[in-house]
């Protein structure tokens, strides 16, 4: 056991170490958390708008009435959440290098504004919805990296605009980023036209054809969705927070395979295109008490602990732990280099993951709807939210937290044994 930890520690520790140093992966997951706010509120009227049986109550014109009324909440939000998330970006690069961040925000959205298809059909100098979305999620974030770096490698140059003393700050400041904007700005117009002669046309048909829809496809699938769930769970052991390092690489991906769920669910579909998406991970796996799944290990302490230490940390991570906040238990039990855990912790999600995914696939389960759930939603409400307020999302959850409870059951007795037996003889 020793020598298996040694060799994950040399191994991952490194490379976990640089990926969350790593500034653009930082600016990225800050990116996102920038839009977060504006992503929920879209998900809640998405929520409101399709409530069950509401039609059944008020009448099928009464309700189409209804959801038109609430249809711009997520419009204007969830459909369009790609400029949010490039907006973010662009903010946090240009702020880690001490710069004026909120132009790194406007050169990013300018930037990808630029290279954006201007044509639905045949009709001209229009701007189709779906591109600012997830089909053009990849695109606005290689854009937002690019066009912040950029920004700020002329203003490091000092291509800048001095105004005189006695000039309004404000206008200083405007006056100083024009040249920089301008350059980026001028370059993306050019990269746009040479585009232009290519057979994709556009930078968004190449990024979209090229890129997303293959890494898109992979990340849709069951084998990368059990090598995120397992890192995140091997970067907590060695005690690195797995959920942000993981969800720097894969919410791209899982943001855009929730997009699609979310059109397929306005529309009506009767079956939803992607099992895996943000809310797969984020409800079904994490959303269960925090990364590990540890409500259940909770639950499985009430039972079994004889020991004070289990009992009071039982206690002490109960209330935390139904609003998905597992620090107590991480740190208190503890998880982090605890042999005694390692397989029960490494396994559980894994196993829930591979459930959850098959029962989903033969239908037992809805799929995740695309509704974005707060993450501090307690278990059994978030199941039935994220799957288009379908009782068969809570008992999906249920079914988890048993896996859960099972696994952990026989390894939790050992624990307490070993607690009791130091806690006997200290006494």
């Amino acid at each position: 056991m020793n020598k298996f930890m040694n060799m994950l520690e040399n191994v991952l520790l490194p490379v976990a170490d640089k990926l969350n140093n790593n500034r653009y992966l930082t600016a990225l997951r800050n990116g996102f958390m920038v839009a977060l706010p504006i992503i929920i509120f879209g998900s809640i009227f998405v929520v409101l708008a399709n409530l069950p049986f509401l039609d059944k109550l008020i009448g099928e014109d009464a309700y189409q009435a209804y959801q038109q009324a609430l249809s711009p909440a997520s419009q204007a939000t969830l459909t369009i959440m790609g400029l949010f998330v490039i907006m973010g970006i662009g903010y946090k690069m240009v702020e880690q290098r001490g710069g004026e961040a909120i132009y790194g925000a406007a050169v990013s959205i300018a930037a990808f504004l630029v290279l954006t298809p201007q044509v639905l059909g045949d009709t001209a100098n229009v701007i189709p919805t779906s591109v600012l979305g997830a089909e053009g999620m990849f695109l606005g974030i290689f854009t937002a990296f690019i066009a912040a770096e950029l920004y700020q490698l002329f203003v490091s140059k000092n291509l800048t605009i001095k105004m005189p003393q006695g000039v309004p700050s404000a206008v200083s400041r405007s006056f100083s980023a024009l040249i920089p904007i301008s350059l980026t700005l001028a370059i993306f117009l050019t990269i746009r036209i040479l585009f232009g002669f290519t057979p994709y046309d556009t930078v968004q048909n190449f990024i979209y054809t090229i890129i997303q829809a293959p890494l898109t496809s992979l990340g849709s699938g069951l084998p990368a969705t059990i090598i995120a769930v397992l890192l995140i769970q091997v970067f907590w052991f060695f005690g690195l927070h797995g959920q942000i390092i993981i969800n720097s690489i894969f919410d791209p991906i899982w943001y855009a395979l929730n997009d699609q769920n979310l059109e397929a669910f306005q529309s009506g579909a009767d079956v939803l295109p992607n099992i895996v998406t943000k809310q797969f991970i984020d409800t079904f796996i994490v959303g269960i008490g925090g990364s590990g799944m540890t409500l259940a290990v909770l639950l499985a302490i009430f039972v079994v602990a004889k020991s004070r230490q289990l009992k009071d940390l039982g206690k002490l991570g109960i209330g935390s732990g139904l609003f998905n906040v597992n620090e107590p238990v991480i740190f208190g039990m503890p998880i982090i280099m605890n042999p005694l855990v390692i397989i029960p912790w490494l396994l559980a999600p894994v196993i829930v993951a591979i459930v959850t995914y098959t029962l989903m696939s033969i239908g037992f389960v809805p799929r995740p709807a695309g509704v974005i759930v707060p993450w501090t939603t307690p278990a059994i409400l978030s199941g039935y939210l994220a799957t288009g307020n379908n009782i068969m999302g809570s008992v999906m959850q249920m079914i988890n937290m048993a896996i859960v409870f099972v696994i952990w059951l026989p390894f939790l007795k050992v624990i307490d044994k070993q607690y009791y037996a130091t806690e006997q003889k200290a006494n």
